[in-house]
C-alpha cells in the first residue's frame, strides 16, 4: 500500500465505514455533484451527456443533456443533500446514492425519464425504467440514445453500422439484441457469431472491443468467459 495517496486512504476509510456525506451541492452535470471538495457521481444511473440531444415524438430535437442537469439543479435546491458512498470509479469520484429530505435523486431523474438505469452496476432503477418508459417520460417521449452509447461513439470505442452492412474496420464484435430485448455480444469465430446479422435500427451495434460493448450493456454469451 506504499505510495497510496492522502486522497486515496480517506475515500477507502468513507467507504469501509459505509459513512455519509451531506451538505450543500453543486450539480456538474445530470449525474454528478460537487459536494463539498468532492466530485460524486450517483450511484445506479447515467444521465444523458452535458451537450446531448434526443428527439421527441414529433422528431423536433430537444437538450436532454442540459434538461437532466437542470433538473437535478432543482432538486438538489430544496435542502442539503445527503451521500452514502457505494464505490468510487475510475475518476476518482465517489458513486453515491444521494437523497435530499428523503427523495433518492437517481430514482427520481430516472423516473421522470431524465436519466437510463445504469443496469451494467446495479438493476436498483429498472422497475422504475420501466414504468417512465411506458408513459413516454423525458428519454423516452421519441429517440435517445443510450448515454453510454453517446459516450462511446465521441471515444471511439462504439461503431455504428449502418442496417446490415460491414463492420467498420478493426470493429468485429457484435452486439446483438435477442427476441427477448437481451443485449448480448458476440466475438468472432464464438458460437452464433457466424450466423447474427446487425441491425442498428434495432439498437444493435459493431464494436471495437468488450469493454465498450459492456458499457452498453451487452454480455457475453452464457457459458463465455
Amino acid at each position: 500500500m506504499a505510495g497510496r495517496s492522502r486522497t486515496g486512504w480517506m475515500l477507502a476509510a468513507l467507504l469501509a465505514a459505509g459513512a455519509a456525506m451531506a451538505g450543500d451541492a453543486r450539480v456538474k452535470d445530470g449525474d454528478t455533484l460537487r459536494v463539498g471538495a468532492r466530485d460524486v457521481r450517483l450511484f445506479g444511473i447515467d444521465a444523458p451527456e452535458a451537450g446531448q440531444t434526443c428527439a421527441r415524438a414529433d422528431g423536433s430535437a430537444w437538450a436532454c443533456g442540459r434538461a437532466a442537469a437542470e433538473r437535478l439543479a432543482e432538486l438538489v435546491a430544496a435542502g442539503p443533500v445527503r451521500c452514502r458512498p457505494e464505490d468510487t470509479d475510475r475518476y476518482g469520484r465517489l458513486v453515491s446514492t444521494c437523497t435530499v429530505e428523503g427523495v433518492d435523486l437517481g430514482a427520481r431523474l430516472v423516473s421522470e425519464g431524465l436519466a437510463r438505469a445504469y443496469a451494467r452496476y446495479s438493476d436498483a432503477y429498472l422497475a422504475l425504467e420501466a414504468e417512465a418508459r411506458a408513459a413516454g417520460r423525458g428519454l423516452w417521449q421519441g429517440e435517445a440514445e443510450a448515454p453510454w452509447r453517446y459516450r462511446a461513439e465521441t471515444t471511439g470505442g462504439f461503431a455504428p453500422a449502418a442496417g446490415t452492412g460491414p463492420p467498420p474496420p478493426g470493429c468485429t464484435i457484435k452486439g446483438n439484441v435477442s427476441a427477448k430485448g437481451e443485449r448480448i455480444y458476440h466475438l468472432p469465430g464464438g458460437p452464433g457469431y457466424a450466423r447474427t446479422r446487425i441491425d442498428t435500427d434495432r439498437g444493435e451495434a459493431w464494436f471495437c472491443d468488450e469493454e465498450a460493448a459492456r458499457a452498453a450493456g451487452f454480455r457475453p454469451p452464457r457459458g463465455a468467459r
